[in-house]
């Protein structure tokens, strides 16, 4: 529960740290290729939450212990794939003029693959919790 509390806190930090920044198109030239303007930092925080759900849904998955790990990997999904709909909300420009777009839509991929392995593990452990019937 504590590591679900943590990946929570991140995850509205980065929402609340990234949304208001000004995006990188407002400038009339793209953003060069070493340059981290906040659309491409808030993509990036966006697919490793993503990938840290799952990951976490795949161990749910193959290991099942419990619904802890299903949660981590749903919460972990839905803040990286809100983070990329964020982003994807905000840019102005279209892929490759450095407001993250790209990375946004594989945010938003990889945190929606994440939540159906969550899902998948959460219904996992409901199946396996039940009392045998008959």
């Amino acid at each position: 529960m504590k590591l679900l509390k943590s990946i929570a806190g991140a995850g509205m930090f980065l929402l609340v740290a990234l949304v208001p920044a000004a995006p990188a198109a407002a400038h009339p030239i793209a953003a060069d290729v070493t340059t981290m303007s906040s659309g491409r930092l808030g993509a990036s925080a966006g697919a490793v939450l993503g990938l840290v759900g799952v990951v976490i849904g795949w161990l749910a998955l193959t290991r099942p212990a419990g619904r802890t790990r299903a949660v981590v990997a749903l919460v972990a999904g839905l803040l990286g794939a809100a983070l990329g709909g964020v982003v994807i909300a905000t840019s102005d420009g279209g892929v490759g003029t450095g407001n993250g777009l790209g990375g946004a839509i594989v945010a938003v991929a990889v945190g929606l693959i994440a939540v159906v392995l969550g899902g998948l593990a959460m219904v996992r452990s409901r199946r396996t919790g039940r009392p045998p019937s008959g």
